[in-house]
Parts: C-alpha cells; structure tokens; sequence
C-alpha cells in the first residue's frame, strides 16, 4: 500500500464526529494513519465530549476541533443546523492536508468534507453520495472497525490490530477515586443499558448473572437508563454498587479498568471496556454483532440472539418499528447460563 501514501502531509482531519462507540471502533483506523503518517498532526472534528476526553491522552488523536450541530456531520437529526460560514472559515484556516470521512455513507458529510480546502479527500460513499478524491463504497453489513481500516487503506496505512486501545490517565484514575473511593478486589460491572431498548437483555437476567458471580457488582448506566439500573439493583439477592452518571468517559473507563469483568448489552460503555483491556461479555443482537461485535474471542465473548422477527407478534422485521413494539427485547433468548459459562471462563 506504500503506493498510495500522499507526501509532504503535516495535518489529517478524520470526521467519525458520532457516539462513543463510533470513536472507539474508528481508533485502530486512527492509529493506522499515525503509523503511516507519523509526522502528521491528526484533528477529530467532533464535538464538546470528545476534545474533554481526548485532551492530554495518549493515542492517535493530536486534537479535537468540536463542531456544532450540523445535521448528518456532527448531529444525527434532521434538525441539525446548516454549516456556519465561519465553521469553514476556521476548518480552512487549518490548512489540513487530508480530510478522511469515516462517519458514514457521506450524503451529508461528503459536501461538508469537500469544502474544507483540503489537497485530498478519502472515504465512504454509497450511491447518492458526493464522490471524494479516494472512495469506497459504503455498503451494509461490513463491521465498522473493518470499514474505517479500508478507509485508511486508502492513504496507504493499514495494521493487523483490529482491536481498540485505549489509555486510562490519571485524571481518570483521581475522578474514580474522588467520586467511588476505595474499590472492592474482583469487581464486575454490569451495564444493562443501550440505547435500542429492544437491544437490552431484561434486567432479571443480569440480575442474576451478578448474584450467580458471588463478586462485589458495581451496575452502570446513564440517567436515560435509570429505571433498568435501578431495576437490576433491586432484584439483586446480593448487594450491589449502582452509578449513573458519576462519572464523565475518562472516570467510567478507569472504573472498567478496574474490574475483572464488563457484563453488557452492545452499547459505548462495552467498547470503552474492552479498549482498556478489561475481559467483556456481551448480548447482542445478530445484526449488530455484523457492524459492532468483539473481532476476537481471547478476552470478549458476544452471545447472539438470532431472533429476526418481533418477539411480541411475530410481525415487524429488524429494520422496521412498523408494528409499534419498540420496548420487545430481540435479545432476551440468551440464557443466563451461556452468558455465565463464558463469564467464569473469562474470569479463571
């Protein structure tokens, strides 16, 4: 891939300006344009959360520029703003020599992209998408991990570690202990959330994965997500820690650092675990698992619902809420006993 690497570059921009998961699944892409490119500066155009938790860490990212709300660049509503004349002005004035669209099909993105004055533009694009200098195509059903190494692939960086790494600092370290203080040894978190409540396995479920453990449990969750933490909590035979949103993304991945163990379903906070290096449990549905499962099996372990029609009538399929049922777990026909063989396997 030497052929395709660009001279002269000092300045990168990448615009996957989505989710904590969307960050974390690109990093290995990140790292590979840093290998390939280690003179170059690489700037996140994303948004507030992202410049707070990338500001002094190790990795890839040299800084964020935060983005407003624009509609299909740093916002996934409609509703998002047009782009500020002086957005551009400051993304020009930068002088970036490479803009990389990792964010998504680029029907929105890939205008945005091509106006920021750069020598080249690469990424994704599917069929009404604005071509860039270098393209694939975005198709569905590829991994998302997957996906942005292509991308990079076409700047002629690539690797052979697929998965996210993530270093914890000690701002993290200081905010977990100032909020939690003193952690129990062999701690287990479970996140019960997502942001899908049809990709949530029933909280009953975790429950008892937790109490069968016989460990001290730490369960996390953000505040849109407080009934189904304080509902594992509350059917737990055995005590448990409950934190909801105590922590920023710097503290929660200290606190998973931490542990011995992350039970979840596919949300941001399993990636954060796993990018730390903690062993990772998680339920998924059979169409994430495509897009967002572990690419290893040596510390994380998905197990996958096939369900592919709703479970409440048999109707709607998986990419439609036609039938109304959007609270219908499409997960909940993973038992609790292969979720726990593979969490004590995980555990030994």
């Amino acid at each position: 891939m030497t052929g395709l690497l660009v001279e002269g570059v000092e300045r990168i921009a990448v615009l996957p300006a989505g989710v904590l998961a969307d960050l974390l699944i690109a990093l290995p892409a990140f790292d590979a344009l840093k290998r390939a490119y280690p003179a170059a500066a690489i700037t996140l155009l994303g948004r507030d959360w992202h410049e707070r938790f990338l500001r002094n860490r190790p990795g890839p990212v040299h800084d964020v520029v935060p983005l407003p709300p624009i509609s299909g660049v740093s916002s996934s509503s409609a509703r998002g703003a047009a782009v500020p004349d002086e957005v551009y002005d400051d993304l020009r004035s930068r002088r970036f020599d490479v803009v990389v669209q990792m964010h998504g099909g680029g029907r929105d993105c890939n205008p945005f992209v091509r106006r920021l004055g750069a020598r080249l533009t690469a990424g994704l694009c599917a069929p009404d998408a604005e071509r860039l200098d270098r393209w694939i195509p975005y198709i569905d059903h590829q991994h998302e991990t997957l996906r942005s190494l292509e991308v990079a692939g076409l700047l002629g960086a690539g690797t052979a570690d697929v998965e996210p790494h993530l270093s914890v600092i000690r701002e993290d370290w200081s905010e977990l202990n100032r909020r939690l203080g003193r952690l129990p040894k062999g701690l287990v978190a479970i996140h019960p959330g997502a942001p899908d409540p049809r990709r949530r396995w029933p909280p009953e479920n975790f429950a008892e994965v937790a109490d069968r453990l016989g460990r001290p449990v730490v369960v996390t969750g953000t505040e849109s997500e407080r009934d189904v933490v304080e509902r594992v909590a509350a059917v737990m035979k055995r005590p448990g820690h409950v934190v909801i949103d105590e922590l920023s993304v710097g503290g929660l991945a200290a606190l998973y650092a931490a542990c011995d163990l992350v039970v979840s379903n596919e949300s941001g906070p399993r990636h954060l675990a796993a990018a730390t290096g903690t062993p990772t449990v998680g339920v998924y549905w059979c169409g994430d698992l495509i897009s967002r499962g572990p690419l290893s099996r040596g510390m994380h372990r998905p197990l996958i619902s096939w369900t592919i029609q709703c479970p409440a009538c048999d109707g709607g399929s998986a990419g439609s809420l036609g039938c109304g049922h959007r609270s219908a777990s499409w997960v909940a026909g993973v038992t609790v006993d292969d979720v726990l063989e593979q969490a004590q396997d995980l555990l030994r």
